[in-house]
């Protein structure tokens, strides 16, 4: 088992990486479950694979489960959604000193973490990401959110979990497309700071996709790590270090707009051809040369994932998609950072962008094929 420690000033917690965790939660999560009633808001699909095992270990340790379904997918982080968690966790008697468990993917983990931030001005939370893009991101750094019309993740807070459980045993339901697109986040972490890593993905990459134990976890341990060392420097976004996080976001979250939040795209999926779409801008700007932007591409393409704007068979125009990032949170007096690449390994946050000039490129990818 792989231990990685987030260090916040007064608040650190620890990142466990392995296998039979959820089997164990009794165990592993136990100074944070003093109460005899347990407050659990899952996926249902993450709930029917691994449900009865939770229920046994907390039942063997004296303690009773009490679940709150939440449906698959992006439409479940909404104000409605959130409404009626908290609603549940007030009548489940929840207070500022319990731990509520979140056990499922982003969604689940990002609902549930704001429902704790804001539920009696904030009470603790324990992340049981069983995804593999959960538990190399969303679960980690204390970002929860829900969505709104005007955009995705535009409400939310900073809430640190107290202890994330990430067991890789959990992996093996994910439907394949899942898992690739959890895998973008993975190839995220060697674009933007680790050329070494990236270049252990290019050879290794199809074992990790595959579910090759130790693969796997030198994945998402090295994913992970990278991901605490960043927020320990920048927590709340303001310094410029966490913002490289988003690197293939605001491309991402552009396309992912354009086609409605959907299981059209997936978010890893965007993610994953926001960075194409980045190096190639970066490649456009002179900063890395057309080389490297493929290195980028081919290692996209080669995970399954999409690295042509064209797979997506949209309907619409460089400037309709670049309107879209209009909403990004990111905008700061009008103008909007873009994460790009000096080297593969080396991302660095561009103030100097004109939207004109992203529509112009994107206008030009359109027409890829």
């Amino acid at each position: 088992m792989a231990l990685i420690p987030v260090e916040l000033a007064g608040r650190s917690y620890e990142v466990r990486i392995g296998r039979g965790l959820l089997a164990d939660i009794a165990s592993e999560a136990a100074p944070f479950l003093r109460k005899t009633r347990v407050p659990i808001v899952a996926d249902a699909n993450a709930k029917a694979h691994w449900g009865a095992a939770i229920e046994r270990s907390l039942s063997a340790s004296g303690k009773e489960p009490h679940w709150y379904e939440v449906e698959p997918g992006e439409g479940s982080k909404s104000w409605e959604s959130l409404a009626k968690l908290t609603d549940w966790l007030l009548a489940e008697g929840v207070e500022r000193g319990d731990h509520v468990l979140a056990l499922g993917g982003g969604v689940v983990g990002d609902l549930t973490g704001f429902a704790c931030a804001i539920l009696k001005r904030g009470c603790g939370f324990v992340q049981l990401p069983t995804t593999l893009l959960a538990q190399v991101d969303s679960s980690v750094g204390g970002k929860t959110a829900i969505n709104t019309a005007a955009g995705k993740n535009l409400v939310g807070a900073f809430h640190q979990p107290s202890l994330v459980l990430a067991d890789l045993g959990s992996l093996s339901t994910l439907p394949a497309r899942e898992l690739r697109a959890g895998y973008a986040e993975v190839l995220k972490y060697g674009v933007l700071g680790d050329a070494d890593f990236f270049g252990w993905l290019e050879e290794h990459g199809e074992r990790v996709l595959a579910l090759d134990a130790d693969a796997l976890e030198q994945a998402v341990a090295t994913s992970v790590g990278a991901k605490a060392r960043i927020v320990a420097q920048d927590e709340r976004e303001t310094g410029g270090a966490r913002a490289l996080l988003n690197l293939g976001h605001t491309f991402g979250h552009a396309l992912e707009a354009e086609t409605g939040f959907s299981d059209r795209l997936l978010h890893g999926e965007a993610v994953a051809l926001g960075m194409v779409l980045a190096a190639r801008y970066s490649a456009r700007r002179g900063e890395i040369s057309l080389d490297e932007a493929e290195r980028v591409t081919r290692c996209v393409d080669a995970a399954g994932l999409p690295a042509e704007i064209s797979a997506l068979g949209l309907q619409s125009t460089g400037r309709r998609l670049a309107d879209h990032m209009l909403h990004d949170k990111k905008m700061d007096a009008g103008t909007l950072p873009f994460i790009l690449l000096r080297g593969i390994g080396e991302a660095y946050l561009a103030r100097d962008v004109e939207l004109a000039d992203v529509a112009a490129f994107l206008d030009e990818q359109l027409q890829v094929h």
